[in-house]
């Protein structure tokens, strides 16, 4: 399990996205129509640098999404709660059914740890559970993506491990042109993420803003050259190869002006032995990966941020999305 530092557990409770009319397609088990079911889901950390919109990997770092059917409704839900409902209706063209939904939330919100990418799968994955599962897994995270604007989060979250996502960009793809293209590798528990979690949020809209429309055919040679070497690494868990091949042109650079102390975090993780360091997503969270000394290499870090936040560290999570009671 992951090691926190500071780290604040919120529970968030709403109830009924919509005024949904009663189901007449129930989940039986045992002769019983399933009404609850808890979905967990990691978080996870995804560009890995160079490899933007497409790589990621899954973190044992968990949001919790319960669902109860029939509920009388209370309040609305917040967006992208009814947003996930609908879709999965709409997708599924099963009835609309009212239910209740709680969150338990460990993962620090607009921080580039997929948080909003956990939310709406463990909706999709507990309606789905509670409809006598018309989805698959793929088709699931299909509609995940297609939610998120982008697979990098959806993917880890959904499958474990580390992720590379082909088909982008993914900011076209629609349920009825298929579902991207995903490989995933198992990560070893030799590897440590030492994430510094800055107390900044950065909204991913944001974050995008400020990236050019173009970049040098050697800047971009550069990116595919480290992202392959990354891969690699992974696919063949010799991770002493991704030691150098975090350095990437096409959005760390250009978020610096969102987060100023990433360079000087990055290469303090470096010269404390870690293989290397990147911005997590859109930020603020800075992630390094380490095969020793995680505790040296987080102390580093948080000394070169010198700014308000919290530093944790963890490992990969293999197993994805899981429905906990079945």
């Amino acid at each position: 399990m992951a090691q926190w530092m500071g780290c604040r557990e919120t529970r968030r409770c709403y109830t009924a996205a919509i005024t949904f009319a009663p189901s007449s397609q129930r989940l039986r088990v045992g002769g019983l129509t399933m009404q609850q079911v808890t979905v967990r889901v990691p978080a996870s950390t995804s560009n890995l640098g160079p490899g933007y919109d497409c790589l990621g990997v899954a973190l044992r770092l968990y949001n919790s999404i319960t669902i109860v059917r029939g509920e009388t409704p209370r309040s609305s839900h917040p967006r992208i709660v009814s947003d996930a409902a609908e879709r999965f209706f709409k997708q599924t063209r099963r009835r609309k059914f009212s239910f209740s939904c709680s969150i338990v939330e460990r993962i620090p919100r607009c921080r580039g740890l997929g948080g909003s990418a956990t939310i709406r799968l463990g909706i999709l994955l507990a309606l789905n559970r509670l409809s006598s599962d018309p989805l698959d897994r793929v088709r699931l995270f299909g509609l995940c993506t297609e939610l998120e604007g982008h697979p990098d989060n959806a993917a880890p979250a959904s499958f474990g491990g580390f992720t590379v996502v082909g088909a982008a960009p993914c900011a076209d793809w629609t349920p009825q042109r298929g579902v991207p293209t995903v490989q995933r590798f198992g990560v070893s528990s030799r590897l440590y993420f030492v994430l510094v979690v800055p107390e900044l949020e950065i909204q991913t809209s944001k974050a995008r803003e400020v990236l050019p429309n173009e970049i040098s055919r050697v800047a971009a040679v550069q990116n595919s050259a480290n992202a392959c070497a990354i891969t690699g690494a992974f696919a063949s868990r010799d991770y002493e190869k991704m030691r150098g091949a975090f350095s990437d042109n096409l959005h760390q650079p250009f978020r610096t002006k969102l987060i100023p102390f990433l360079p000087r975090v990055i290469a303090a993780a470096e010269n404390a032995g870690a293989l290397g360091g990147f911005l997590s997503g859109s930020g603020s969270t800075i992630a390094a990966v380490t095969l020793r000394a995680p505790k040296k290499v987080a102390a580093a870090m948080a000394r070169a941020a010198h700014i308000a936040g919290r530093t944790i560290i963890t490992r990969a999570d293999n197993q994805g999305a899981e429905v906990l009671n079945r």
